[in-house]
């Protein structure tokens, strides 16, 4: 299989680093020509994803912030062959999927909306690996759901990222529950990190202080974009969270331990 890709990132530089050693030709694109350079001299690169090859690729992924995707699908979508499949790894789904599956219908190749359940608080080609996806799930938005046929295809085409599951489910579903399971765990640990007792609190933390903290360090311009992209979603779920802080705030400074063990209480997953 010949594949293509665009953004040579973290998720971008795994993605090309599994499908190679996975055996199938990669070709891939950056705004950053060193990277690419880079890639190619490592030998994961067959070259770079241009207009000369990439009526070729039999798949390609789109692994660029959102609007960069959104960009070069399309400016690309009269290049893509009738039986490429094209899939984008954006943190979320509506706005994208809905101008991918219109290029699609138009230009006649199939695109699939995807967002893979795996990465690090790191950044970059350098810290991507070809086990990044290795037992992780892919959430995929169909542009059906009664094609089994296209299922299997996804399923297929996705083998070299070794998925432990794919699952289907709506460009919506996604973005609502993505607010809750990644985005407001980023706001959070982003805003605990800058209490003034930051400096010299090694000594007094565990395995909960680096769990809170391990997404502080983030990219803020990508995700600042994801945030406002989601904000309906976001908003409600951090509407929630103040809410439910407001009550451990008010139990404590009426000294009310009933209450306090309460909230607790109720909290167990």
């Amino acid at each position: 299989m010949v594949t293509g890709v665009v953004g040579l990132g973290l998720i971008g530089g795994s993605l090309a680093k599994a499908y190679k050693q996975a055996g199938h030709t990669v070709y891939g694109y950056d705004t950053d020509e060193s990277v690419v350079s880079y890639a190619g001299l490592s030998g994961i690169l067959e070259g770079e994803l241009n207009n000369a090859n990439i009526a070729c690729c039999d798949m390609v992924h789109l692994a660029a912030s959102p609007p960069a995707s959104l960009d070069y699908l399309e400016q690309n979508a009269g290049r893509f062959s009738a039986s490429c499949l094209v899939i984008d790894h954006c943190g979320t789904k509506r706005r994208i999927c809905e101008k991918g599956f219109d290029l699609a219908a138009t230009y006649g190749f199939t695109y699939v909306g995807g967002h893979p359940m795996a990465g690090t608080q790191f950044r970059g080609y350098k810290y991507s690996r070809a086990n990044m996806f290795s037992s992780a799930t892919m959430i995929v938005i169909p542009p059906v759901y009664d094609n089994v046929m296209l299922f299997e295809r996804i399923k297929e085409a996705l083998a070299p990222m070794a998925l432990k599951r794919v699952v289907f489910t709506t460009a919506e579903n996604h973005d609502r529950m993505i607010a809750y399971t990644s985005q407001l765990p980023h706001i959070i640990s982003n805003a605990y990190v800058k209490s003034p007792l930051i400096p010299g609190c090694e000594e007094f933390s565990a395995g909960s202080f680096r769990d809170l903290t391990r997404v502080a360090r983030l990219n803020e311009s990508m995700w600042a974009g994801l945030f406002l992209e989601n904000r309906d979603n976001l908003l409600k779920e951090l509407g929630m969270l103040i809410d439910n802080l407001e009550q451990y705030k008010k139990a404590m400074e009426e000294d009310n331990n009933e209450k306090l063990v309460e909230l607790l209480k109720n909290s167990k997953l």
